[in-house]
């Protein structure tokens, strides 16, 4: 039970999270490319479209027979998996929660202390999972990186709880 992190406080519903199944998560980023990129704001609707209409590309293209170019994009993805790192975005699990219209703050309790965040900045984390394909036993369950990256170098470690206050 101590990789599990619960989010609660001035919120409609508590949350746990297990950061363990995240690696199957689709909302999963790399963090190796994360902040060296321009992370624009990701409309889903968007993504979704553009993805059907890749896959519905390929299918003109290519027909109805499966080009040696899927198993190995499928290996790929696996290798990337097993030895990738990952975070994960805090906004839809504080979406979950619901926090009071009076909540203002999210606190990140953590083994070296508390640190309190203003709940709109909270919206932009970033969940580190993973390093190299691993957990994060020593110094997890998760890292929390801010969503402008100014502490990609020296995340909060060792976080325990998020309390919405």
């Amino acid at each position: 039970m101590e990789n599990i992190i619960s989010i609660s406080g001035n919120a409609k519903y508590s949350i746990t999270l297990d950061p363990g199944v995240w690696i199957f998560d689709d909302r999963r980023v790399d963090l190796d490319s994360f902040f060296n990129t321009n992370t624009a704001q990701v409309d889903e609707l968007d993504e979704y479209t553009k993805s059907i209409s890749k896959h519905w590309d390929r299918e003109i293209m290519e027909g109805a027979v499966f080009p040696p170019t899927l198993k190995t994009e499928k290996k790929f993805e696996k290798e990337k998996v097993l030895t990738g790192t990952f975070g994960i975005p805090l906004k839809p699990f504080l979406q979950n929660a619901e926090p009071d219209k009076s909540a203002e703050t999210l606190t990140i309790v953590s083994d070296d202390g508390e640190e309190h965040v203003p709940l709109s900045e909270a919206r932009s984390f970033i969940l580190g999972f993973s390093l190299k394909g691993k957990p994060l036993r020593e110094d997890g369950p998760v890292h929390v990186y801010f969503g402008d990256g100014r502490n990609k170098d020296n995340p909060i470690k060792r976080v325990r709880a998020f309390i919405i206050k």
